[in-house]
């Protein structure tokens, strides 16, 4: 095993690629072309299910207990909730975010008829003609609109131009790469851990490496809406690790910098044998590394195993501040991670017992409980 050389330019000229790339939950076609034609150039198989998940694969020495990574190419975004008479649209949320982060978002409408651009507004957005109550209004979605940019006045207009409730908004990301290292996007989640995921996958290739087992990349289209990992794995997959955001604020212990390794989130603690692993491949190869518990946050891991999957999920996270509204992470975090991929996928399998999904008491898990020393 050896700790990889992550190519960090490939990684940040991915990662502005998708962020070019308009993909709220729903309306992820482009993404996932996107997506496929770069395994392609990396030479690397893959299918996909009948909405647009992918399963990659670099074929290991055996079969089982076959790993997996994933990452979602799906955002947050808008519908079209109405046509209004003062020529504006209504709106309705994709994923869980406040609309104080949505006012004064660039934005474009996918209409059957095309795409049009446009701002979204609060109700009373002008201090000129209400004053103060600019700084009253209620934060949420009943108290937003979006402007066309287009020459629309009242909803016939709208409906002359092809507007119609359940269009797909998507929110401009107006990322800004800074030389220091740091990013500021929107959508970094979790187009920043499909990103080291490719620059994983790169860096396997070069290397030439024969990993112990195959192992799957796997890329959801609907995480941000809850669905995420339920349909594309199968069962000879035994374990899976998520690449997500972590959660950065007070109270908290993720960072910017290093692998933050999540211990539990909304929906309870990770796999205990799993997650040990990724510490202690930290740990033995020195990569800087964090350990955070998420109170309202949940991932692809949740819902692979909401979806009756028995296998063995962690979560490894790059901290980013302001999730799910202007979001920051930095380039040290994101090549940590990669890092820590590649050792994962090299590292031989430890639970032989994991090949089957059924099977004798025989070679099952160990979890300590020794009193530790000096303990009453």
């Amino acid at each position: 095993m050896k700790r990889l050389k992550i190519d960090s330019a490939y990684l940040k000229k991915i990662l502005k690629k998708l962020l070019e790339i308009p993909s709220p939950s729903g309306y992820t076609d482009q993404i996932v072309h996107f997506c496929c034609r770069e395994l392609e150039r990396l030479d690397v198989p893959y299918e996909l299910t009948r909405r647009g998940a992918i399963r990659a694969v670099l074929k290991g020495q055996q079969h089982t207990p076959a790993r997996a990574l994933i990452a979602h190419v799906d955002t947050l975004g808008a519908q079209v909730k109405d046509l209004k008479d003062n020529g504006r649209l209504a709106l309705v949320r994709i994923g869980h975010w406040s609309s104080r982060f949505a006012e004064g978002a660039r934005c474009t409408v996918f209409t059957r008829q095309g795409a049009y651009r446009g701002t979204i507004l609060p109700l009373k957005a002008s201090g000129h003609t209400f004053n103060e109550e600019i700084d009253t209004q209620p934060v949420s979605w009943d108290h937003i609109e979006l402007r066309v940019d287009a020459m629309c006045f009242g909803r016939k207009d709208l409906f002359d131009l092809g507007f119609a409730i359940g269009d797909f908004v998507a929110i401009d990301p107006q990322p800004e790469f800074l030389d220091n290292g740091f990013i500021n996007s929107r959508h970094l989640d979790d187009k920043a851990g499909v990103a080291v995921m490719f620059a994983t996958i790169k860096s396997l290739k070069e290397a030439a490496l024969e990993l112990p087992v195959d192992t799957y990349f796997l890329y959801s289209i609907a995480e941000e809406v809850g669905v995420g990992a339920s349909t594309i794995l199968h069962g000879d997959i035994a374990s899976m690790v998520t690449i997500d955001n972590g959660t950065q604020a007070p109270g908290q212990n993720s960072s910017e910098f290093g692998v933050t390794v999540a211990m539990a989130d909304m929906t309870g603690p990770f796999d205990y044998h799993l997650t040990r692993k990724l510490i202690d491949l930290c740990e033995d190869y020195g990569i800087r590394h964090h350990k955070d518990i998420f109170r309202y946050y949940r991932c692809d891991s949740a819902s692979a195993i909401e979806a009756g999957n028995d296998i063995r999920t962690a979560l490894i996270t790059f901290g980013i501040d302001a999730s799910h509204g202007y979001e920051r992470i930095h380039m040290h975090a994101l090549i940590s991670l990669s890092e820590l991929v590649g050792l994962y996928a090299q590292s031989p399998v430890k639970i032989a017992r994991d090949a089957i999904e059924l099977g004798p008491l025989k070679g099952f898990t160990h979890q300590p409980v020794k009193r530790a020393e000096g303990a009453e």
